[in-house]
């Protein structure tokens, strides 16, 4: 079971490199690392489990969270429609996305950061990602809003990026031109 010490901290050079590709079909290894991933952030979402195990909540974690530099991250989230995304992916890409940005009006925060960093993460507002998920089928989703941000962020995380480097040195809380808040973004 993953706990907060399997957790690596901002600062640990894992978190700045490009995160390798996953062989597929991914090893029986693989694919238990990913699902205890999504294991974990259950268990963070759930009161009773995180109080036990002090586990901070979290709505997604990346393979170079735990120190492993694979390009695999899992979520376990619900949007504000109200639809849940609760999977692992492999080989996560962004194929296509908006001019239009977005963001969380009260910021971001990560497993991997155990300080507040205010200010605006600009992200794409909407993406279309492939991947293969944890059941091993080729899957392209189209996310938009509040499900594109967290998935941003943990492809992010693959990258060696790191979400406060997207804030605004000068000015944090800058709102890009063509970007609006996603908590309150009303694109159908």
């Amino acid at each position: 079971m993953i706990t907060m010490k399997d957790i690596v901290l901002e600062g640990h050079p894992v978190l700045e490199q490009v995160a390798e590709e996953v062989t597929l079909p991914p090893s029986k290894e693989n694919k238990d690392i990913l699902a205890e991933m999504l294991q974990f952030l259950k268990y963070s979402q759930d009161s009773e489990m995180a109080d036990k195990y002090k586990l901070r909540a979290g709505v997604g974690i990346a393979a170079p969270q735990l120190g492993i530099s694979k390009r695999m991250f899992a979520v376990h989230f619900e949007d504000l429609d109200g639809k849940t995304y609760s999977d692992g992916y492999f080989n996560p890409k962004i194929i296509s996305h908006s001019v239009e940005q977005t963001f969380l009006s009260g910021g971001e925060g990560c497993l991997s950061v155990e300080r507040e960093v205010p200010g605006y993460v600009p992200r794409y507002a909407r993406v279309t990602i492939s991947a293969t998920n944890l059941a091993g089928k080729q899957v392209k989703l189209r996310l938009r809003g509040y499900a594109a941000v967290v998935f941003q962020h943990e492809l992010d995380h693959l990258n060696g990026v790191m979400f406060y480097n997207h804030i605004n040195k000068q000015d944090p809380f800058f709102i890009p031109e063509n970007a609006k808040p996603c908590d309150i973004l009303e694109d159908k």
